[in-house]
């Protein structure tokens, strides 16, 4: 055990080693980790021999929970909402042309079985989550007209698709499909993975809003525990897991919760080590000495795919649309493969329908091409598409601004002799950049107007810069763009909720600690606290005309 112990320490460090070293010179780390477990496996330096494919399985396919679910975790649905139409068309429709294209190539010009070619189309029809995720999110990639928001909504989204269809194959292959049951196989896929991804999502949403867990770290485990659950529960009911997982993290992801920053950090972490985990094992798994076999046609499919089948795809269903050009050249280029497709040539490698045909070498070879060219090349292909953002942000998700910004709650209690005692706000006298955020009485937490008398026993919280997070703070943020109506407003005139207030506002390089009089202008971003159960009960403010 000692020993199992070290190898698996020493693995984790190299990959950290490697995470650093590829990113400095423009390899994606994914391939580093693929390119060590092939060091470590039969044909590579340590030579472990390893070829259990069921134990590799179920292993990766529970790494993919947590990818799946962070996927939609760390999605932030604002941005993603004016694409999401597209995506969800990509993630489904676009999977389906994929799948349809390079099937038909590897029947027609590579000459394979039908089956075995649609099941290839099939395994490698989806983008990939955490390929997309991880070279977004490591070069700060940001992108003209939300094609970040939709390349993370796509890739997160379509690997039950392209799960689905690989389930509709197998079962063709093994003789068991008719119309009636790939029909119902579809419709229990769909049905009790958004039922159960629902359900699911909005127990836990009330869970984490309404208990408090007494001990640090319960909730990290409550999320983990729902994570799983939301994977296991629809396919016990044959329905798809992957979706279910997806739904729960999006649902939950952009939900107030209390100590979303600390749940972000550790899923964070997570995720990394299960994109660690899973592309070590997988070219662990792999057998070096078979790839010049099948290196001829696994380049043709994936020189296929890239130029063609994957373009195809994103023109039929963007263009309607009227996306640019520039903007479906990227997105077809961004169409990386990976993880999900080796996952599910395993999947196809354990079932009892697989005919020897090596499906998960040909995939393997297909993922090492996808991550080695678009992978290296895709921040290339966003500025000679003139598709780069400097002023976007792909990192900003949640709430959490402990690495950005150095604002500082301060709790002051009001006793009977303290000097602000019987006393309204706008009588006291504050440092400049200090603002009241909130009065806390008794069990209540009111928003101070300047009318607002302090009465001993009150606790006032007051924001100044440093910033250090309490979990009782709920932050939003709203970025002002062109057209929003609040442009040229005064704070003390601005707020959707009674129960809202700006406690801080990003205006470029400069943070800015508003006061009634402060105007907001283009471009700023707002940090909003709000009270839910303050608001809840009360009228929306009428937008300014315009």
């Amino acid at each position: 055990m000692t020993w199992n112990l070290l190898l698996i320490s020493s693995v984790i460090l190299l990959c950290i080693v490697l995470h650093r070293i590829s990113d400095k010179i423009g390899v994606p780390m994914l391939l580093a980790f693929i390119l060590l477990g092939m060091a470590f496996g039969t044909d590579g330096i340590v030579k472990i021999s390893f070829d259990n494919y069921p134990l590799a399985e179920n292993i990766c396919s529970t790494a993919l929970i947590f990818i799946m679910f962070y996927g939609g975790f760390g999605t932030n649905w604002n941005e993603a909402r004016p694409v999401a139409v597209k995506s969800v068309f990509l993630s489904t429709l676009g999977v389906v042309i994929t799948a349809a294209l390079t099937g038909f190539f590897c029947y027609f010009v590579l000459k394979f079985s039908f089956l075995d070619s649609m099941l290839i189309g099939s395994v490698i029809s989806s983008t990939d989550a955490a390929s997309v995720f991880s070279i977004l999110r490591s070069k700060n990639m940001g992108l003209k007209y939300g094609t970040a928001s939709m390349l993370e909504l796509e890739s997160g989204s379509n690997d039950p698709c392209s799960y689905m269809l690989t389930a509709v194959v197998l079962s063709a292959m093994s003789g068991t499909a008719s119309a009636g049951s790939v029909f119902y196989m579809i419709f229990a896929q769909l049905f009790f993975g958004i039922l159960f991804g629902c359900l699911i999502a909005f127990a836990a949403r009330f869970i984490l809003r309404h208990i408090r867990f007494d001990i640090a770290g319960f909730d990290m485990a409550f999320v983990i525990a729902a994570a799983l659950l939301s994977y296991a529960l629809p396919s016990m009911a044959g329905g798809n897991g992957y979706l279910s997982a997806y739904m729960v993290g999006i649902i939950l992801g952009n939900t107030k919760i209390r100590n979303k920053k600390s749940l972000v950090n550790f899923f964070d972490g997570i995720t990394g080590l299960m994109q660690m985990l899973i592309f070590f094992l997988l070219g662990l798994l792999a057998t070096p000495s078979k790839l010049p076999h099948i290196f001829l046609p696994a380049l043709a499919i994936a020189l296929f795919l890239t130029l063609a089948a994957r373009p195809l795809a994103v023109l039929a269903i963007l263009t309607p649309f009227k996306c640019r050009l520039n903007q479906q050249a990227l997105v077809s280029f961004a169409g990386l493969r990976g993880a999900a497709s080796i996952v599910f040539a395993i999947m196809a490698t354990v079932d009892e329908a697989y005919t020897g045909f090596d499906v998960y070498h040909i995939v393997f070879c297909i993922v090492l091409l996808s991550i080695l060219f678009q992978g290296s090349f895709l921040s290339q292909a966003a500025k000679k598409l003139n598709m780069s953002d400097t002023e976007a942000d792909v990192m900003k998700t949640f709430s959490d601004y402990s690495e950005e910004v150095d604002l500082q709650f301060i709790r002051i209690r009001i006793t009977e002799t303290h000097s602000w005692s019987h006393t309204a706000v706008k009588d006291i006298p504050l440092p400049p950049d200090t603002l009241f955020l909130m009065l806390l009485r008794g069990d209540k937490t009111v928003i101070p107007s300047g009318e607002t008398i302090f009465l001993p026993g009150d606790t006032a919280v007051l924001s100044a810069r440093g910033y250090q997070e309490q979990e009782d703070l709920e932050l939003t943020e709203m970025r002002i763009t062109a057209k929003s109506p609040w442009i040229g407003i005064k704070i003390s005139d601005f707020s959707p909720y009674p129960g809202e207030l700006v406690i801080m506002i990003l205006r470029g390089e400069e943070t800015v600690v508003p006061n009634g009089d402060t105007v907001i202008m283009e471009n700023d971003l707002l940090v909003i606290y709000s009270v839910p159960e303050y608001r809840k009960n009360l009228p929306v403010k009428e937008l300014p005309a315009g």
